[in-house]
């Protein structure tokens, strides 16, 4: 009988020769899967905790630093079916095609829906494949990307002072509560790190800031989306998903500019 246990992320052992390749998008994609639906895939691992199949889940679970995951150990497995299962989990899936009349109503509910079918795993070029054109236009960005809007600003004056793109006050109060917490220290871990997500930006010096700065600066700020030059490379980087949070924490802070 299989059953499921969770197992700390270093405690699994990828395959050395696993010859599955995983891109940085594809495992950005399986993420943001994880995210949405939860880990609702366990990792397949030996008796000594090598990975048989779920080396992408793994990669995924590391960027969003996961402490476990959960896992199915199968056991009496020869070497060779270990080997042949790593492959065939791949291969068999990729062999499997689409009824896309099916999947076309079942984008177009979704999509009616307001569900971010982003999320699904097709790339812009696949959507546009398979809705057409004038599908997407009808879908209105939104619903492919829950794009927001990005504010615009012009840079002026002198570069700031660092200090001056941010405002931490809130962050380092809620840190301080938390190293005063008698909680465990992987909970204190995880509180703080969430607790960035009170420092304000102030995106209008961040701009003077960007206009004044080095190359190798501007590069790391637009990896950032601190700063939006091309906005199809900042949607891969996962700017939607980031725009919103700072949309929302911007009206709370701002409440008299919405």
């Amino acid at each position: 009988m299989l059953s499921i246990k969770y197992k700390g992320t270093g405690e699994v052992i990828p395959y050395i020769n696993n010859s599955r390749t995983h891109s940085e998008k594809q495992v950005q994609q399986v993420a943001a899967s994880i995210k949405e639906f939860g880990f609702t895939n366990p990792i397949l691992i030996d008796e000594q905790g090598g990975i048989i199949a779920g080396h992408g889940r793994l990669q995924a679970a590391q960027l969003l630093n996961l402490n476990e995951v959960p896992t199915i150990t199968l056991e009496g497995l020869t070497d060779a079916q270990k080997k042949a299962y790593v492959i065939a989990d791949n291969k068999l899936a990729l062999n499997a095609g689409w009824d896309e009349t099916l999947l076309q109503v079942e984008l177009d509910s979704l999509s009616e829906s307001g569900f971010d079918i982003s999320l699904l795993g097709f790339d812009k070029e696949e959507m546009l494949e398979i809705l057409g054109e004038n599908a997407l236009d009808g879908l209105g960005d939104e619903s492919y990307t829950k794009k927001v809007d990005i504010p615009t600003y012009e840079p002026k004056g002198d570069k700031p002072e660092v200090t001056e793109l941010y405002n931490d006050s809130r962050t380092f109060e809620l840190v301080a509560n938390i190293k005063d917490s008698n909680l465990p220290q992987a909970e204190k871990d995880f509180l703080m790190l969430a607790a960035g997500r009170h420092t304000v930006l102030n995106f209008e010096s961040i701009a003077n800031y960007y206009a004044h700065s080095s190359k190798e600066c501007q590069e790391l700020m637009e990896d950032s989306a601190l700063v939006i030059i091309d906005f199809e490379k900042a949607l891969e980087l996962g700017y939607v998903t980031l725009s919103e949070k700072i949309s929302e924490q911007y009206l709370k802070d701002y409440p008299d500019e919405s």
